[in-house]
Parts: structure tokens; sequence; C-alpha cells
């Protein structure tokens, strides 16, 4: 071999253990699975990265986030669950109620998974305590379903006079709960409770004509994933249709919706970007608590409820946390 070419191959050897030293490592990955769509999710996506961001993660600058959404097509849940385990994600984000999680849970016993959820997860079998969740699943509970009795007895207050309050729902695994709930407080009220399913946008008109027609007098949005999708035209139809309707959340007030009672649906997001973000620094999930709110807001629409022709009571004024006028 000439002196020069072994000069070169020794040069070219001597840099390959540099080139693998100063090489960048791939970025961590989160799977991002929801019931939903991404419409109507701007403000939570929002709130998710900024709790990401308060533990030093950033998307597309230390971070990749794949985004599997079921279109609220439950049975799609589990599809979409497997394929992020198999594209081995660093941590799976499991939202909007149990059944992404439940999905996720199913798929995998050790890619760790954050959920949120308006429901209890030890009820839905997601954790062992709240306290000491155990294996690979923890995140954040809303209670929302607990919150429903509250919110009959709020909008029972604003209607004193009803005779009939329905509960309005899209199709979810967390239905039957709500139901029960809602026919025990309409039960000690001595009113007559009226479920109402949405399964498509193009029924929400049609469902309530038929409420209006069948003289409702007050309405629960449960929610669901079409009644978040298509908040504007059911908080229009509220209007049209003049019925008194309590939300889940703060954000359809703000839209023009009557009143909600609610724990912050955006600060769940951000507290699940805060938990996925720990995890990936080394946290277990396991040990880390569900995260639980501590603070309920009941939010009133004064120009709402002045178009409706409601009077709101001063006692239910007086606890609101939030007036918009």
């Amino acid at each position: 071999m000439k002196r020069r070419e072994f000069i070169t191959l020794l040069g070219g050897v001597a840099a390959w253990p540099t080139a693998a030293r100063t090489q960048q490592p791939a970025m961590p990955v989160i799977g991002f699975l929801d019931r939903g769509s991404s419409q109507g999710m701007t403000a939570n996506l929002a709130a998710f990265s900024q709790g990401l961001g308060e533990v030093g993660y950033s998307e597309g600058k230390n971070v990749t986030i794949d985004y599997r959404w079921a279109e609220s097509r439950y049975e799609q849940l589990p599809t979409l669950a497997a394929e992020l385990v198999r594209q081995h994600v660093d941590v799976i984000a499991a939202t909007r109620t149990s059944a992404p999680a439940i999905a996720a849970k199913a798929a995998t016993s050790t890619i760790p998974i954050v959920f949120q959820t308006g429901g209890d997860p030890v009820k839905d079998g997601l954790v062992a305590t709240l306290s000491r969740p155990g294996g690979n699943v923890t995140g954040v509970t809303r209670l929302s379903n607990e919150l429903n009795q509250k919110r009959f007895g709020l909008i029972s207050e604003l209607v004193p006079n009803a005779t009939t309050i329905a509960l309005l729902e899209s199709v979810g695994p967390a239905l039957e709960d709500i139901v029960q709930e809602m026919q025990e407080a309409a039960r000690k009220r001595g009113v007559k409770l009226q479920t109402v399913h949405v399964r498509a946008e193009a029924e929400l008109d049609p469902v309530f004509a038929a409420m209006a027609q069948a003289h409702v007098d007050a309405l629960i949005n449960a929610g669901g994933p079409l009644t978040t999708t298509r908040r504007e035209e059911i908080i229009a139809l509220t209007m049209r249709y003049a019925i008194p309707t309590i939300f889940f959340d703060r954000e359809s007030v703000l839209a023009g919706g009557l009143m909600s009672y609610a724990a912050s649906f955006s600060d769940s997001f951000r507290q699940v970007g805060v938990y996925v973000g720990r995890i990936l620094k080394g946290a277990k999930p396991g040990d880390l608590p569900v995260v639980q709110p501590t603070k309920f807001e009941l939010v009133i629409n004064l120009k709402t409820a002045k178009t409706l022709g409601l009077t709101i009571p001063p006692g239910v004024l007086a606890i609101a946390d939030e007036v918009i006028e």
C-alpha cells in the first residue's frame, strides 16, 4: 500500500469515533391518542404544549408528537393504540375520556401512559389508587362525571318550575353512569329526566326541535365528542329554541352558552403535559399520584340569560366565579 493511501485510511478510521460522538440522539416521541378530532382542540393542545414547556420540552425542537384521532369512532381506539405501540413511542397521552387510556393500557404494559378523563380512573380500572397508581399508568381526572348532580341542581335553581330536564350527550362509554346519576337527581327533585343521544351532526337540529316540541324546560350538556366539536351549533340551537342549558366547560359559556360548572378543561391538559415531560425525564408513572382538581368554577353569561328572559337568582350569582356581561 502506498504511504499516502495508508495515511488517508488512518485519518478516516480516526474520524469514525468523532463522528459517532457528535451524532445527535433521536428526539423522544409522544403518542397522542384522543377519542375525538382535532377540531375545537386548539386551546387544549396549547395548554398541553404549555405543560411540556414547563419541564423543558417543545414540539419539533426536542420532542416529537405522533397524533392519533379516533374521530368519535371508539371502536378504532384499540387499533390506534396498537399503532403507537408498534411505533415504539416513549409515552402515550390519552385524552378527554377514559376510553383512549383503557385502549392504550390493553395495548402495552411497559410504555408509560398519561390519561386525562372526567371519570373515576380507579373505577375504570386504570389505576390501583389515586395516590399510588402503580403500573405504567397515571394522569389527570377532572371529576366531571361527579359534577353532573351539581349541574342538575344549578340549572334547577335557574328554572325552578321545570318539570322536564333533558340530558344531552354524544355517544360514549360513560353515558350509562351519567344517566344513572341524573335519574337519581331527577327523582329527588320530582322532575322528569329525558335522555337525548346524538350520534351525528345532522341529528342536532331534529333533536333540539323534538325537545322544544316535548316542552323540555332545561338542558344539561354532559359532554362527548360531538358536543365539543360542534359547540357553536349547539349553543345556537339552545338559543333558537330558548332552552336554558348548563355546559360542562367554560369555553362554551365564553362562546355564548348560558352557564357552566366544571374544573378547568385546559388546565387538565396542561397537567398532562407536565406529567408527560416528567416521565420523559425519568419519573415512573406508577409513582406519580393522579392529579385531581382543587377548584371548580361556576361561569354565567348574563347577556345570554337576558336573551332567554331569565333572571339569575341572587344566591346563584353570589357564588359565581366568573360573570360575563
